[in-house]
Order: structure tokens, then sequence, then C-alpha cells
């Protein structure tokens, strides 16, 4: 199935506002401490993210940090919309996205690739002449319920109906460094630093994008399962068709979040995972907040491109 022309795209540019790591490290820590029972955050130099554990496509988060967010819920539900079929080569192409580009996050996955609706877990390089694709999707295996992650071939960079990316250089450079033990709060580790930052920043937009590592528990994670053949309306018909699962650590997770939706209809928070032994989704909790353990690291994005938003937005979907 042909791609949307990125030329035919309404894109909306807008600057963010760039605190500094100093600031940003303090807010993000008083949001953690009421959740956690130890914390740390730290700017140090970005360890080498294309080494175990979290083998990524590119060493760093560093060197012109933008937000991407594409589409959204509104294409899913309450019907599909399957015609909303993105290629992020030809979109940073568009954006001029010049330099070799690291993208990582959460979306919808290609579903034509599969002939099926599925998870998406971002991971690749981009440059002008090759693709270094370390993508997995995640979909439902429906004669028994199990999940599937599979990795995308180089030649796969296509996405479907919604996606919040985090695009760099992948160059090495300081970046924030977020460790977490023992849930003791009801918020999770990224909701954590999201409501923190929406409190401190209410009339400010700020974007964060990184990857965290989750270790030692397990972790609530949803597939989405086929498109469904009924519209969905309700937050209890969605749940009723996504799959749950109780996932085991280690994971690795990858995406954005964003002080506000602002007027621009943007998903606050979104992480997918993946992991070495088959099991990989959207992010939500985890179930063990006795022996959780959170590594994550985070940048700043400098500027948010809002990619084909949605004519009417929806109250539900984008947790």
């Amino acid at each position: 199935m042909t791609t949307l022309n990125p030329n035919e795209l309404t894109i909306i540019q807008r600057e963010l506002h760039v605190p500094s790591l100093d600031e940003i490290k303090d807010v993000l820590k008083k949001g953690l401490v009421k959740n956690f029972a130890n914390v740390e955050v730290e700017i140090v130099d970005c360890p080498d993210l294309t080494q175990e554990p979290f083998t990524l496509a590119a060493p760093g988060l560093g060197g012109n940090s933008i937000l991407l967010e594409i589409g959204g819920p509104s294409f899913l539900l309450p019907t599909v919309q399957k015609d909303k079929l993105y290629d992020i080569q030809q979109l940073l192409n568009h954006l001029q996205y010049k330099k070799d580009s690291f993208v990582i996050g959460a979306g919808a996955g290609p579903w034509p690739y599969l002939n099926s609706n599925c998870e998406l877990i971002m991971n690749l390089i981009v440059s002008s002449s090759s693709v270094q694709n370390g993508t997995r999707i995640s979909s439902v295996n429906t004669a028994n319920g199990n999940c599937v992650l599979q990795t995308l071939p180089d030649n796969e960079t296509r996405l479907a109906l919604l996606a919040n990316l985090f695009v760099t250089e992948g160059k090495p450079g300081k970046v924030l460094k977020v460790h977490a033990k023992t849930r003791t709060g009801n918020n999770d580790f990224i909701a954590s630093m999201q409501k923190a930052i929406a409190q401190h920043y209410p009339n400010n937009l700020v974007g964060l994008g990184g990857t965290f590592l989750i270790k030692n528990g397990k972790i609530k994670q949803h597939v989405m399962a086929d498109f469904s053949k009924t519209p969905l309306n309700t937050e209890t018909q969605l749940n009723n068709w996504l799959h749950f699962y109780n996932m085991s650590t280690p994971l690795i997770a990858v995406g954005t979040f964003v002080s506000s939706e602002s007027d621009l209809d943007l998903r606050v928070q979104h992480f997918h995972s993946f992991s070495h032994h088959g099991e990989g989704g959207h992010y939500h909790i985890d179930t063990t907040p006795e022996t959780i353990e959170y590594l994550g690291y985070f940048n700043l994005g400098t500027t948010l491109y809002r990619v084909d938003k949605p004519l009417s937005g929806l109250q539900f979907g984008k947790d």
C-alpha cells in the first residue's frame, strides 16, 4: 500500500522550551521521589547505547534533537483509517533533517508488512544512502493469544496511524541519567516525570525523549490485536479488544513525553518496549513495585513537528 506523501500532509513546527539539564534534573527528581523509594537523577556522559543492556541502533542521544508527533488515536478509534500509512525516511527527507538520523519511539507498526495491526518499537538509523534497522514489531498470535516479537528488515521504514518519536543524530554527549527503584506511589516511572514537568512548566511546552531499562520485576503491557471489525467507542470496548500481558524483564523501552497536550492534541507520554526473550509491547506500569528497578537516559527536544494532526481529538485511548 502506498504511503502518504509528506508534501500533502499538514506539518506544524513548534519550538520547545528547553530548560537547562540542571533545572530539569531537579524537576524530574521531585516527581520521582513521590513515587519511588530510591531515586537518583544525574547529568552524565551518555553511555554507548549500542552495547548491552540497551542494544540500540546508535550510541547516544545528542545532536539536533526533535520530537515527531505523527497522527493519533483518532485514526484508530472508533474505526481504523488504514490509509494513514507513513514512511519515516520520506518524512525526515521532507523535513530536511540532513544528518544521519537516529529514531526511537512508540507507535503503530506497518500493518501491510504483516497484513495485521501491530505495535511499533522504533529503533533505527537513517542515512543518505542506507538504513540500519533494529525496529521491532509486536503482534498477537491469533492461534494462542501469545505475544510475537519480530525485527523489521532494513527496507521496512513504514509506520501506521500514530507515532511519538525522538530523533537525534545519535551522538554522544550529556544526558539525564535517571535511576529509580521500589515504587511506593501510584504513578509509573514515566508518569512520575511527566506530571512533574506538567506542574513545573504550566505555560511552556517541554519535550523529552529517550530510553529506559526495566529490571527485576514484571510489567503490565498491552499489544493491539488485529483491527476491530466493530467500532470501539468507549474505554471499556478498547480494553476488551487489547491484549494485556504481565511481561518479564529485562525490557528496553523507547519513547517520548511532553508537559501538556497543548493545542496540538499531543500524547503526553508514550513508550513501547522490546526484549531479547520474545516479549514486547506498550508500557503501562510495573506489577511488582517492591522489586522493580528502572535505569533511563533522556534528553530534551528543541523542536516539535506535529505531523498530520487529526481533525478531531479523542478523550480516551491515550494511556
